[in-house]
């Protein structure tokens, strides 16, 4: 197999849905959730899939929809349709944070949110460091199987710890380029083909 083959593969739906890939939606897909969403997996298991959508920031400011928690100057973002009541986040932090579980390249899952919310306090931790979401993206055994054989995802290797510093506007596209000219041409679909 040559390098231009090995690197096409990674970004191909041949590539299995794994704790720590991403899942990069297809251009038309035009779900509110997940239109042209990156989706972290935390977890994928015979129990099904788990996941943060990492580019959909809400309009309103943090702390005026997250009562009690100390001033952040980060973003929230939309986790996924599921949960929605509920905060969720990821980390690149996680020798810091007891409880904090490695997906894999420097990003964790979770942990004790009294130590983030003191580390938020003492200014020792920054919109860089971490993605609050509420909600979050779940399938049942299967279900996410059955959407990668629709085409509706490609999976993606492209983790790794600096992906909490993409700007959401343009890390979709920015994580399409490394995959490769058959996606080559995904950015150039509008995202409301209706208006063209």
């Amino acid at each position: 197999m040559s390098e231009m083959d090995k690197f096409v593969k990674v970004g191909s739906n041949n590539l299995k849905p794994a704790k720590g890939r991403l899942l990069l939606s297809e251009p038309l897909m035009g779900d509110f959730y997940f239109g042209r969403a990156v989706v972290l997996l935390a977890e994928h298991n015979d129990e099904g899939s788990f996941g943060l959508v990492l580019n959909k920031p809400v309009v309103h400011k943090f702390n005026s929809i997250v009562k009690d928690f100390p001033d952040f100057d980060g973003q929230l973002y939309v986790g996924g349709p599921v949960e929605t009541n509920s905060l969720f986040f990821v980390h690149s932090i996680g020798d810091y944070i007891e409880g904090s579980i490695e997906i894999g390249s420097g990003i964790y899952w979770g942990g004790d949110i009294e130590v983030i919310k003191e580390m938020i306090l003492l200014k020792s931790i920054t919109p860089n460091d971490i993605r609050f979401s509420i909600g979050y993206s779940g399938w049942s055994p299967d279900q996410l199987q059955e959407e990668l054989k629709r085409n509706s995802w490609v999976v993606s290797t492209g983790l790794n710890k600096d992906i909490l510093k993409i700007d959401p506007k343009n890390m979709w596209k920015q994580l399409l380029a490394p995959l490769g000219d058959k996606y080559s041409y995904w950015p150039n679909f509008p995202s409301d083909p209706g208006l063209n």
